[in-house]
């Protein structure tokens, strides 16, 4: 089990270097950032750009992946960002992990214009993954496709890490778990919702873990579907979409990690904790539970 960890890209960078510095001293095995323009009830709160973060994390650290946990389509386009993606992997030495996801219908999907549909946005995330693929392996691509379009894209050397950058493609539908099955080297997903029908905080969270159970035995079927061995692709489960933040306690901490592997995960992320608000906790839990990361692990 690897054990990763989300830090908002909300700091200012002397700060944050800080932070992205203990993440690797701490010994977590990734290190992720969202990619958003502004998020939910954070929107009117300080929030940097994502490359440029990772560019910085990357040239001061040395050992620890870093992600994006998820770039979407929402405002990225293939051809520029690839070009991006190709640049960050060169300063982090092979270090970078694309998170993919098809995005949600929040500030991002309307900044630049009226937000797509459900079936738009699945299909244009189709569409996106398997430009970027294209993009990545390749030193010139042609496509012309109902979404994008690129002539003559020019990506030279390419990827430090061949074919390309590994894509965690987060996926919780059927069709864009049938993209994760065609392009993923990673399936990263949140579970399924639970209803707020008033039940309590432990009936809520084991209802989620047996949701999560179904989640998995319906990406298997995908990955058969696309002719992959399931068991082949990675799988990285965000334990903080639960009903409980995961570093409440060290103990539930490690609880999600256990009840994760045994689903066959083999990757899981939690989110540095906040002062206030959303993902609230305190460092010092996890302080701790880093230092248990060497025996989940084992």
């Amino acid at each position: 089990m690897r054990v990763g960890v989300v830090l908002l890209p909300q700091d200012r960078w002397p700060r944050a270097r800080e932070r992205w510095r203990r993440a690797e001293e701490y010994g977590f095995d990734h290190a992720w950032t969202y990619d958003h323009l502004a998020w939910r009830s954070l929107a009117d709160e300080p929030w940097f750009a994502t490359m440029p973060l990772l560019a910085a994390v990357a040239a001061v650290t040395e050992r620890i992946r870093l992600g994006t946990w998820v770039a979407s389509p929402n405002f990225r386009h293939p051809v520029p960002f690839a070009k991006d993606v190709m640049g960050l992997d060169d300063i982090s030495g092979g270090r970078l992990v694309l998170g993919l996801g098809a995005g949600g219908r929040g500030h991002d999907a309307e900044v630049l214009g009226p937000a797509p549909t459900l079936a738009e946005r699945t299909a244009r995330f189709a569409g996106f993954v398997e430009l970027l693929d294209a993009l990545l392996t390749h030193p010139v691509t042609d496509h012309a496709g109902a979404h994008y379009t690129a002539n003559g894209a020019r990506m030279i050397p390419g990827c430090v890490q061949q074919p390309r950058v590994p894509f965690v493609v987060a996926a919780d539908g059927p069709r864009a778990m049938a993209v994760a099955a065609r392009f993923g080297d990673g399936w990263a997903t949140l579970g399924r919702p639970v209803p707020d029908d008033g039940a309590s905080p432990s009936a809520a969270w084991e209802a989620w873990w047996a949701g999560l159970a179904e989640h998995v035995a319906r990406f298997d079927d995908a990955a058969r579907a696309a002719g992959r061995d399931p068991s082949a692709i990675a799988r990285y489960l965000n334990v903080d979409a639960a009903p409980r933040y995961s570093l409440e306690s060290v103990d539930l901490f490690e609880e999600a990690v256990g009840r994760a592997a045994a689903l066959g995960f083999t990757d899981v992320v939690v989110h540095w904790p906040r002062a206030e608000g959303v993902y609230a906790g305190r460092e010092a839990v996890l302080e701790e539970a880093a230092g248990r990361l060497d025996a989940l692990r084992g």
